[in-house]
């Protein structure tokens, strides 16, 4: 039972594309993980912004999705898919939460996007839509890690909501308080060094 603790423990938290990771889905991305157990990961990748409105796909939602009010690609998996990703302001959980909106980690939870909008307006601090998502089978992610592909750090609500996805990678490594915040200046292309 105890990797079944560690396994857990991910959920909520940041994946951070190493310079070393080679897939290019994932270059420089920044993943929230949405669910981590035995049966594998889901997560959602916070800085790659389409040039799809909000209001394209899902009219009702675009007045709650925050800056910039465009659909991002949360992974190639299932790019007809749709995910709302949203912070509830003191993370209401159990009774307590919003109806139509299920805690991940904290503040940050998923929204049904079949629920009525304005059943969620009130409650939501902002709200975040995503086409597809990242998975990972059983282990895969774990293999991942143990290569040196990802860096694993907490999230923030804040990274949800990012009014700046293209600089996100950078701020989340440049906020940690070790020799992550180095890495942040790593150069986009350091054949150019």
């Amino acid at each position: 039972m105890s990797g079944m603790t560690e396994v857990s423990s991910l959920t909520g938290r940041l994946l951070v594309a190493t310079p070393a990771l080679a897939d290019p889905n994932f270059d420089r991305a920044v993943v929230l993980l949405l669910d981590h157990d035995e049966e594998g990961s889901l997560g959602v990748v916070l800085n790659r912004p389409t040039p799809v409105d909000v209001g394209d796909i899902l009219e009702g939602w675009a007045d709650l999705a925050g800056e910039p009010g465009v659909v991002f690609q949360g992974g190639p998996v299932s790019l007809d898919s749709a995910l709302g990703v949203a912070v509830v302001p003191g993370g209401a959980a159990g009774e307590a939460a919003p109806l139509g909106w299920r805690q991940v980690h904290g503040a940050i939870g998923l929204v049904d996007l079949e629920a009525p909008p304005e059943l969620l307006a009130s409650a939501l601090g902002s709200l975040r839509i995503f086409a597809g998502y990242a998975g990972w089978g059983p282990g895969q992610l774990e293999d991942e890690l143990a290569d040196g592909a990802w860096y694993v750090v907490e999230s923030e609500p804040g990274d949800v909501s990012s009014p700046a996805p293209e600089r996100l990678w950078r701020e989340v490594l440049r906020r940690q308080r070790n020799e992550l915040a180095m890495v942040a200046t790593y150069p986009d292309d350091p054949s150019l060094n």
